[in-house]
């Protein structure tokens, strides 16, 4: 199932597709063609991806442990591998000089002409940091995984910027439909994108998204609630006492277990995430990596007007210092994400 490039108009009534918000882009100055290259190529590997996704249990066992084991340790699961080298070899031939992967302890450097061209021309030089499946330990039960990634400057060598300095960012998101959240720094708000599998062309769903800023549903593993720190307690205790509390409106809790799912559903409908750190060993500074995870969702997030913290900073404006470094991550409504700055900065 190829990816075709279109690069013409649709009649009213159409759909506009990915190629269309592209090429647009590079029409107004918002993006560089180097930018819709890069961005077209990650298309094509997420329909390479779903294809395999498609046929997992059929013709080989996606969730199976591979026997080795990713930058963090964790054992990788066989679509975590297949995943990774597919973004890669779509990468190949682009402006981006680095891939930057969760799976790995460092950088991948890529060598091609246009990666080359762009380091000594007007165009951009990027590299890619990818998480490339997000949520691999749901493979083997149906339940919704994801790629998500951030397109930076490469000024200084693969090493990553600010959150707010992000070229791009978006994720793919792989359940009953395929589906592509996607926002450019020049963007005022992200657009959501649907795979038509039909002829491997992603068209636009509605409107440019926008996070409604109250929400009463939350996502959080509760299973950890003995560990989790006085601010986050405080919150929950007062999210739980439902109208007779201080919000005074009843919340509903959704917890899939994949980022991308719980991810998807707040930005199409509201609500707030949050992954703290808490009091066990190796989680205090929280647990998701700040370049692969937390940057770009903090980036569509607030391009969507939403808020996005570790707790009581905001996570874009953060420095990695490491190419893995550790982070909490809060994001959603506005104003539920505001109640909980609060709480984290009265503490």
């Amino acid at each position: 199932m190829a990816f075709v490039m279109m690069m013409g108009c649709y009649d009213d009534g159409d759909k506009m597709r990915l190629d269309d918000y592209l090429t647009n882009r590079c029409d107004d100055g918002r993006i560089s063609l180097a930018e819709a290259k890069v961005t077209r190529q990650l298309a094509e590997a997420a329909i390479a991806i779903t294809r395999l996704i498609r046929v997992s249990g059929i013709e080989t066992d996606l969730g199976a442990e591979t026997g080795g084991a990713n930058s963090d340790g964790d054992d990788q699961k066989a679509l975590d591998v297949m995943a990774e080298e597919i973004i890669i070899e779509h990468l190949q031939n682009t402006a981006a000089a680095y891939v930057l992967s969760e799976e790995q302890d460092a950088p991948i450097a890529l060598s091609s002409d246009e990666a080359a061209d762009a380091a000594s021309s007007q165009d951009q030089h990027m590299m890619v940091a990818i998480d490339p499946l997000d949520g691999s330990s749901n493979i083997a039960v149906n339940v919704t995984v994801g790629t998500i990634f951030s397109i930076m400057p490469c000024t200084n060598g693969p090493m990553p910027c600010r959150g707010r300095d992000q070229l791009a960012a978006g994720f793919f998101a792989y359940g009953p439909q395929t589906t592509l959240i996607l926002a450019f720094a020049r963007d005022t708000a992200p657009q959501c994108f649907v795979l038509d599998e039909r002829d491997g062309q992603f068209v636009a769903m509605d409107d440019l998204v926008r996070i409604p800023d109250h929400s009463n549903e939350y996502a959080i593993n509760a299973a950890y609630a003995a560990h989790w720190f006085s601010p986050v307690k405080s919150w929950m205790a007062e999210v739980l006492a439902g109208k007779e509390g201080a919000y005074s409106k009843s919340f509903r809790m959704r917890w899939v277990g994949s980022m991308v799912a719980d991810a998807w559903r707040i930005f199409r409908r509201g609500g707030v995430f949050l992954y703290p750190g808490d009091h066990r060993k190796g989680y205090e500074n929280g647990r998701l990596r700040l370049v692969y995870e937390a940057n770009p969702i903090s980036f569509l997030t607030e391009k969507a007007g939403g808020r996005a913290v570790n707790g009581s900073d905001r996570i874009l404006d953060l420095l990695p210092e490491d190419l893995h470094q550790r982070t909490a991550l809060i994001f959603g409504s506005a104003a539920e994400v505001d109640h909980l700055i609060a709480f984290h900065r009265n503490e």
